[in-house]
This record gives structure tokens, C-alpha cells and sequence, in this order.
């Protein structure tokens, strides 16, 4: 106990210093290292709040309840991690970041898409208007001047299929990693490892408003990730694995990925964010064929067993070895994208690299496929 007091004192000591002394942020900035600035600091605000998080979802009953057709854990667990997450990153934001149009929009639909997935965590809403709140800090995102730019310019309702476009990527993205956080530690892992990549590429592009939001996402999940670890002490719960994900759609359509190269612009955040997507796409697939959902809000409710990282553990894999496993390949597709981007693929190349990418694609389904024969 008296370990915990001083670990605690040490953190606030080190928030205060980061955070009311301005003279280190400064530097940080004149030495281009702004960037890791805000990962420390995000980092130890979100490790100092993570146990007072978890302390106020215990005495409000803010817990996830097993349920043996839903749940893998046995035990109830709070499950609004996410606050710690959400409010590091913030509060690193808003400290010191200057309303720049990147931030100000992704600031205020992220908060959006946090404060109705709490509500979510506490009272349970529905489906469809979880949908339509994404719908809604979507357009915010677009009000702000940001959309996917995919239809080629003069084509009939280009503006409004990219605005749809864009709607579709949000939203799929958000859904895609929620349904990712059904074991310990793999949305704040993914969503590290994402941010990282990002982080990079941002870097090397000298995109600096790309690079503070994405180190700000890393510091913050980082955070979070020793409380939720196997076996965790807190689960996320919807407003952590919503606002990640949606802070990750975000960071795909703001950053710009390729000089007048559309097929490295696009594919840079498929390929990133390629797990998630595969997985929504494979047991949307799989539920319809088996019949298990007839219509979209039965696809939208529908809750199951059948994810990656299910079929994972149905192969014998351990928790943090089906983690692993999938944060791997993630990085490999990561290093894809890198490649695209820096090595001036000719089209030939490309095409081999994106069907390099294509095979991790096929074993995935080997994997899923395996996973739900060896089920039992």
C-alpha cells in the first residue's frame, strides 16, 4: 500500500512538471521531439488515473458481467477503462496543441463518439442509435474538411459518394475494433501498434499535427495497457475500444499517405488497419451463410464467438500468445505499408507487395476456418 502512495506521488509530481511547465514543452518543439513530449505525458496520465478509474467503476457497479454465450472471463470487471484513455489523451491535447482545424474536429467527434459508448457502458443503448451518434461525428469530421478522396474528380456525385465513403470507413472502423476487444489487452495493444505506424509515417512525411495525435493515442493506451493485460484488473468497455478506433479512422483520412499515388494513399491505412477490417468482413461472411443474421440490425446486435482472436484460443493459443500473434501480423502489414510508401514502388512492385499482402490474408482464413473446427 505504501508502494502505491509513493508510485502514485512520484506520477503527479512528474504530470505537474510536464504539464504546467511550459519551458519543457518549448524545447521539445524546438528539438522537433514534440511528439514524444506528449507520449510521456499522455502515458503518465492515463497510468496515474487507470486505478481511480477502476476503484469508481466498482463502487457504481460499472461491471461487465460473464455471460457464458458472450464472455470468455469469470469474474465481473469494471468496464470503463476507456476513461483513463479518452481523458489522457484530452487533456495532452488540449494543453498543447493549438486549435489547428485537424484537432479541433477529431477533438470534438471523438468526445462525441466517448461520452455516448459511456452511456453505453452504464445504462445499455441501442444498436441503432449507437450507429446513428458514429453517422453524426462522422460528418463532424467532414464538416472540418476531411473525407476520403477516392472518386476520381468530375465523376457524377463524386461529392456525395465520398461523403458516404467516408461515413462507411468511420463507422466500420470504430464497429471493426470494438468487436476486437473480447480478450485482455488486444484493443490497446492494436491500438499502439497502429498509432506507432502511423507515428512513423508521419514523422518521415513531416506531417506534425498526424504525428501529435497518433503519439498522444500511443502514450494513452500505454497507459492503460498494464492495468488490462492478461489477467486484467479493467476491461475498456465500448467508450475505449469506440474511441480508439474512432481516433484511428480519424488519423487515416487526416494524414495524407502518398504523392499522386492512389493505390499507396489508399492502401496504407487498409493495410494498417487491415486485422480489424478482415475480421468484420470474414464473420459478416460467416453469419450470413450460417444464417445467424437475416438483416442489418440483427448484424448490428449480433454478438458471438467467432472472431480472430476467438478462433485463437480455439486453437490452444494462450491469451497473450493470440495477442501476440495478432499485433505480429499487424506490424507485417504495417511494414507493407512502409515499404509502398518509401521505396517508389513501380506498379509491378506494388501489385507483388499488395499480394504478399493478399497471402497473410489467406492465412488468416486458414486460422479462422481451423479455429472453428477445432472448437468445442
Amino acid at each position: 500500500m505504501k508502494s502505491k502512495i509513493i508510485k502514485q506521488f512520484f506520477l503527479i509530481l512528474i504530470i505537474a512538471f510536464l504539464f504546467f511547465y511550459r519551458e519543457v514543452g518549448r524545447q521539445a518543439y524546438l528539438l522537433n521531439i514534440r511528439w514524444l513530449f506528449l507520449l510521456i505525458l499522455a502515458f503518465c496520465i492515463s497510468y496515474f488515473l487507470t486505478p481511480f478509474v477502476i476503484n469508481f467503476a466498482y463502487r457504481y457497479r460499472i461491471l461487465d458481467i460473464p455471460d457464458n454465450n458472450r464472455k470468455i472471463h469469470d469474474t465481473s470487471m469494471p468496464r470503463i477503462g476507456g476513461v483513463a484513455i479518452y481523458t489522457a489523451f484530452i487533456l495532452v491535447l488540449l494543453r498543447n496543441v493549438q486549435f489547428a482545424k485537424e484537432i479541433l474536429g477529431i477533438l470534438i467527434s471523438s468526445s462525441i463518439i466517448f461520452f455516448v459508448s459511456f452511456l453505453d457502458d452504464i445504462y445499455g443503448l441501442s444498436a441503432g442509435l449507437k450507429l446513428l451518434v458514429q453517422i453524426f461525428a462522422t460528418l463532424i469530421v467532414i464538416f472540418f474538411g476531411y473525407r476520403i478522396t477516392a472518386i476520381p474528380h468530375g465523376f457524377p456525385l463524386e461529392n456525395l459518394l465520398e461523403i458516404i465513403i467516408t461515413i462507411v470507413w468511420f463507422v466500420g472502423i470504430t464497429n471493426a475494433i470494438n468487436f476486437l476487444d473480447g480478450v485482455d489487452g488486444l484493443v490497446v495493444g492494436f491500438g499502439s501498434f497502429c498509432s506507432f505506424l502511423f507515428l512513423l509515417i508521419s514523422l518521415l512525411t513531416n506531417q506534425k499535427y498526424v504525428s501529435y495525435i497518433s503519439s498522444a493515442l500511443i502514450g494513452a493506451c500505454l497507459g492503460v495497457l498494464p492495468y488490462n493485460w492478461h489477467k486484467a484488473k479493467t476491461f475498456l468497455g465500448d467508450c475505449g475500444a469506440n474511441f480508439i478506433g474512432f481516433i484511428l479512422a480519424s488519423i487515416s483520412v487526416v494524414g495524407w499517405w502518398a504523392e499522386k499515388n492512389p493505390v499507396v494513399s489508399l492502401s496504407t491505412p487498409v493495410l494498417i488497419l487491415g486485422v480489424p477490417i478482415y475480421d468484420m468482413i470474414y464473420i459478416t461472411i460467416s453469419r450470413i451463410k450460417n444464417k445467424k443474421v437475416r438483416n442489418f440490425k440483427e448484424w448490428i446486435e449480433y454478438v458471438g464467438k467467432d472472431h480472430i482472436h476467438h478462433r485463437l484460443l480455439n486453437l490452444n493459443f494462450s491469451v497473450p500468445s493470440a495477442v501476440g500473434m495478432i499485433l505480429l501480423i499487424t506490424f507485417c502489414l504495417g511494414l507493407y505499408s512502409i515499404i509502398l510508401r518509401y521505396t517508389q514502388a513501380t506498379d509491378i512492385i506494388a501489385m507483388i507487395i499488395l499480394f504478399q499482402a493478399f497471402l497473410i490474408f489467406v492465412l488468416l482464413s486458414i486460422i479462422m476456418v481451423s479455429g472453428r473446427e477445432r472448437k468445442t
